[in-house]
């Protein structure tokens, strides 16, 4: 299942779709909006809205890269677009597998894919990004 949506997004959704009698092992992980990006306040994500179908392309060659490494049975990958605020969840995989030691792998590779290109679609705006709409009036 690979989701790219406007709407928040429900981890227990992409963790129920991959649940399978023949998976000893679900492994998730929820990306969400941090305060801070280094020592820079931050005030918000922005996924842009029209790269839907990018990032649904991206996300289904992650999904079908650890399935052609490991043995995984099912995947999910869930990623909003828009306007993120902080604390707000951007991203959930869910990966089932027979064993736990191949869903930690798979899942923890496709994150890192995640994030190398990610980098296409996501601008995080923090503290001084933006000009001070005070000093404009």
């Amino acid at each position: 299942m690979i989701d790219v949506t406007l709407n928040p997004i429900d981890p227990q959704k992409a963790i129920s779709k991959v649940r399978d009698k023949s998976c000893g092992a679900v492994v998730a992980f929820v990306g969400s909006v941090r305060d801070l990006s280094g020592s820079k306040e931050v005030l918000f994500l922005e996924y842009d809205p029209s790269a839907g179908e990018l990032a649904r392309r991206e996300l289904q060659g992650i999904a079908d890269e650890i399935r052609a490494k490991w043995p995984i049975e099912n995947v999910a990958i869930c990623h909003r677009l828009g306007r993120l605020d902080v604390g707000e969840i951007t991203t959930v995989f869910a990966v089932a597998a027979p064993h736990r030691k191949e869903a930690f792998q798979a899942c923890q590779h496709a994150i890192d894919r995640f994030k190398e290109v990610v980098v296409l679609w996501e601008k995080e705006v923090t503290v001084g990004d933006e000009p001070d709409r005070a000093s404009e009036a």
